[in-house]
């Protein structure tokens, strides 16, 4: 059983998938930082600085000015208002890995157009041309 472990970690499937991963959660803290600290804001300034995250139901008796009172009181809320926010920064998220990998595919595309430099040299049908020519003398 350990050598058939050991022959499934070796795989390069496996390895490739373990530093995708790894390279993965270090991209999301990349693009979070984007967007939390970057692209939040302007959206912020265009929007009156309007934050969804504040916006809750109490389920039940009592009421609180804020959410953080609400939990902190221990009071059972309904925080509709973070689940929005989730969904736009989801939707944020998506666009900007979306831009992101567009750009990487158009450059990609643009690095296989580029042709092949041209031989240096003699071709070969130079050289099979000197050859025929070197047995006729």
């Amino acid at each position: 059983m350990l050598s058939e472990f050991r022959t499934f970690i070796s795989r390069g499937n496996v390895m490739d998938m373990a530093v995708g991963i790894i390279i993965g959660a270090a991209f999301t803290a990349i693009v979070s930082s984007l967007v939390a600290d970057l692209i939040d804001p302007v959206i912020g300034l265009f929007l009156g600085g309007v934050d969804f995250s504040d916006l809750f139901v109490v389920l039940g008796a009592g009421e609180y000015p804020s959410i953080v009172e609400a939990e902190e009181a221990g009071a059972a809320i309904f925080a509709y208002g973070r689940f929005i926010m989730a969904v736009i920064n989801f939707l944020i998220i998506a666009f900007v890995v979306f831009l992101l990998v567009k750009g990487v595919n158009s450059l990609k595309r643009k690095e296989e157009k580029k042709p092949d430099p041209a031989p240096a040299g003699p071709t070969e049908l130079d050289l099979l041309k000197e050859i025929r020519d070197a047995l006729k003398k």
